[in-house]
């Protein structure tokens, strides 16, 4: 099988052929030209060399560093304006003319005693090419001496420029240092002699005592409330309650009242006057009770809780007995109070003499820190004196890092002639090379899909069902301006439009039962591809109706045999609205029927968007079990888009050769974003995709033999067959479906 690759490139080299032909022509011409011109005078070279100079005594490090850095001298150092400049004006040549004629060689390595420096200038005068590259030598030589002395100076400069700032930190260091062990001095001594480790020990066992003395104080108050049945705080109340003499008296007084409502009750009814009178002053007294409750707690009833009647009474019923023992818990617990805050307070103490002793290592450490600054400050001032002796040392000793090797000489030159066929050859690889690159690069730029695997890998990517493969059909007669449809109930192409129908009836719980069928843009096949999958389902044994949905152009039915009302673009709202004139059948397939389009419209929109098509819509899919809708492409309007309401779906149809990668994407985008779930939709609005015109192979069958039809190459979108031997009743004439039937 045929790669993707190799089916574009050979797309694109049929389709831009004279491109490729053009660019390999021009580049043999360019060669031939190139081969024929004249050749230039001689040029000369002339070639010298340069050598490293090095000291034979040396007592300055200085001056071993400065030749280290000479002898690392750089091509573009060498090729500075301070010395392509002044050789110039000794020749009485351009500056920039030398520099481009100039080449210098560097060794690969300048710490070999036997490398050199070889400098080169060519120029069609041989003397003129000596004298100017021997004075460009002697520059270089001058300002590799200027560079290094330069060097010693600008050490000197740079040491006597720091030296000021360094003796300035290393003084403010070691003051910084003096003030540091007078303010904290003293408080490292104190650690030291072990002040502060005893004041932590002491506030440790001053701490333990005291939470012994809270565990006996919590027993003691745990054993008097498990005897009074009371915490503290009910304690507190009770004891304050029953010590009260005007409660006492008030209970007394109730219990009396009480008593007699007791009485009485057994003989009176409620509404006695006695009665009344009796629970009025239990009333009062309640109420003297309570105001005497809120007395004695405090707060006049705002801070205390008000409490019941009954509840205070209940309060207040302590014996003298457990009024002591409420006075000894409220007692024990007021102790308690005192010893845990006894406890924080030497907690606190403890946490700042642990904090006071915790900052000694830093300030021991801050001490030395600032010892090894004084070192390390002392250290650099010491360094940068020694290296001002050594550098005031190496002002004598530096000397250049170059001398010359050897004077340039020059070479003969032999003439240089171009040979014709060799150029012509090259030229003509050359040009193989850029018109193959060409064809391939406009072939990617078309942005067209060229096979139907890119257009499958296409989809996949989107993320749309693939729902068939449709091969390219193959046209055995010749059928003039008719659509060439699979007919014939043993076209062999049947099989694949059938394969199609069965996976629309895999999709959603519902069987679907009303398609749309459009494209991203025409020529796509979506017209052919309506056409035969509405043959095939009634092929299968369903009542199929095919409605041409596209009023923006004529119809096709004349394929079928059939021909349309020609009266129906007049009144085209009365033609929809009348199903006995619209829907017509088709002699040549059983239980199909069609829709044709009343033609070109101008006011298409507005018949899609009518009443009469919607109920058209809604009687059809009550009458049959499959219909098949036509409609335009969805760059050339939004047609579609408006019928989809009343389907159960979109089928997007693509064929190679005529789908453009960016339309494509932008249609599976669009019908992506926008699904919906309709009650009356059994799947998502788009069902999945179509690829039609794939040149797969066809297998043809008749009553004796069984062909198979190979497709075997692709060119301007349509197939070109190399076929085998057919029946001969077939009389065919490979010839490939017209793509105008879109």
């Amino acid at each position: 099988m045929t790669l993707s690759v190799v089916k574009r490139y050979l797309i694109a080299f049929d389709q831009y052929k004279w491109v490729g032909l053009a660019t390999l022509a021009v580049t043999v011409g360019v060669s031939g030209v190139v081969a024929v011109q004249p050749t230039q005078a001689p040029v000369y070279v002339a070639k010298g060399t340069l050598s490293y100079r090095r000291p034979s005594v040396i007592f300055s490090s200085t001056t071993t560093k400065i030749q280290q850095e000479g002898q690392e001298i750089t091509k573009d150092m060498l090729l500075d304006q301070k010395v392509v400049e002044p050789a110039a004006k000794k020749v009485n040549v351009s500056a920039k003319k030398l520099k481009d004629d100039v080449e210098i060689k560097m060794p690969s390595k300048s710490n070999d005693p036997s490398a050199l420096i070889q400098v080169s200038y060519k120029n069609a005068d041989r003397q003129k090419a000596e004298k100017v590259a021997e004075a460009l030598m002697k520059e270089m030589v001058i300002y590799s001496e200027n560079f290094n002395t330069s060097s010693v100076r600008k050490t000197i400069a740079q040491i006597n420029q720091r030296l000021p700032k360094v003796t300035q930190e290393l003084r403010e260091a070691e003051a910084k240092l003096e003030s540091y062990e007078k303010r904290e001095e003293t408080s490292i001594l104190a650690v030291q002699s072990g002040t502060l480790p005893q004041a932590i020990i002491a506030s440790e066992q001053q701490q333990r005592q005291l939470r012994v003395q809270l565990g006996a104080i919590e027993a003691q108050i745990k054993s008097l409330q498990e005897r009074l049945g009371l915490n503290g705080e009910q304690a507190y109340v009770a004891q304050a309650l029953s010590a009260d003499p005007i409660i006492a008296q008030l209970r007394v007084q109730l219990f009396s009242l009480e008593s007699q409502l007791k009485i009485l009750r057994s003989d009176l009814q409620e509404e006695h006057p006695k009665i009344v009178e009796l629970l009025k002053q239990k009333q009062a007294f309640e109420q003297q009770l309570q105001q005497r409750q809120s007395e004695v707690l405090g707060g006049n009833g705002v801070a205390a809780p008000l409490r019941s009647a009954d509840r205070i009474r209940v309060d207040s019923s302590l014996d003298p007995a457990r009024q002591q023992l409420a006075q000894n818990l409220i007692a024990l617990q007021t102790q308690r109070d005192v010893a845990q805050e006894q406890l924080k307070g030497v907690e606190n103490t403890e946490r700042q003499l642990r904090q006071e002793y915790a900052k000694i290592p830093n300030k021991q450490l801050e001490q030395a820190r600032l010892a090894q600054q004084v070192a390390l400050k002392k250290a650099l001032y010491d360094k940068m004196q020694s290296a001002l002796v050594d550098a005031e040392a190496a002002r004598a000793e530096t000397t250049g890092s170059l001398t010359i090797a050897q004077f340039p000489k020059t070479d003969d030159v032999p003439s240089n002639k171009r040979g014709l066929p060799v150029m012509l050859a090259v030229g003509g690889f050359v040009g193989l090379l850029l018109g193959g690159g060409f064809i391939f690069l406009l072939g990617m730029l078309n942005g067209k899909f060229y096979s139907w695997e890119e257009v499958r890998a296409a989809l996949v990517e989107k993320e749309v069902p693939i729902l068939a493969v449709l091969p390219e059909v193959i046209v055995f007669d010749s059928y003039g301006e008719e659509m060439p449809l699979a007919l014939e109930p043993n076209s062999p192409y049947l099989e694949f439009y059938e394969r199609l129908r069965t996976n629309l009836r895999r999709i959603g719980e519902k069987p679907v039962k009303v398609v749309l069928l459009t494209s991203a843009a025409p020529l796509e096949g979506k017209s052919f591809s309506a056409y035969n999958l509405a043959i095939a389902s009634a092929r299968s044994g369903k009542r199929t109706l095919l409605i041409e949905a596209d009023l923006r152009s004529g119809s096709n039915v004349e394929s079928l045999k059939i021909a349309a009302d020609p009266l129906a673009a007049v009144e085209p709202l009365h033609y929809y609205g009348n199903m006995s004139e619209c829907v017509l059948l088709v002699p040549e397939v059983e239980n199909l029927y069609v829709v044709p389009s009343p033609g070109s419209l101008r006011q298409a929109s507005a018949v899609l968007e009518s009443s009469e098509i919607r109920r058209l819509f809604e009687d059809v899919r009550n009458r049959f079990d499959f219909v098949v809708v036509d409609s335009p492409a969805l760059s050339e309007c939004n047609d579609a888009l408006t019928l989809e309401p009343y389907t159960d779906g979109i089928i997007l149809v693509a064929r190679a050769g005529y789908t453009l990668a960016s339309m494509l994407s932008e249609a599976a985008d669009q019908l992506v974003e926008s699904d919906d779930d309709d009650s009356h939709k059994s799947g998502p609005r788009l069902l999945g995709a179509i690829i039609n015109g794939a040149d797969i192979a066809v297998k043809y069958r008749n009553d004796v033999d069984e062909w198979e039809l190979p497709l075997s190459s692709v060119s301007d979108g349509a197939i070109e067959v190399r076929s085998k031997q057919l029946p001969q009743q077939s009389n065919p004439k490979n010839k490939a479906i017209n793509s105008k039937f879109n």
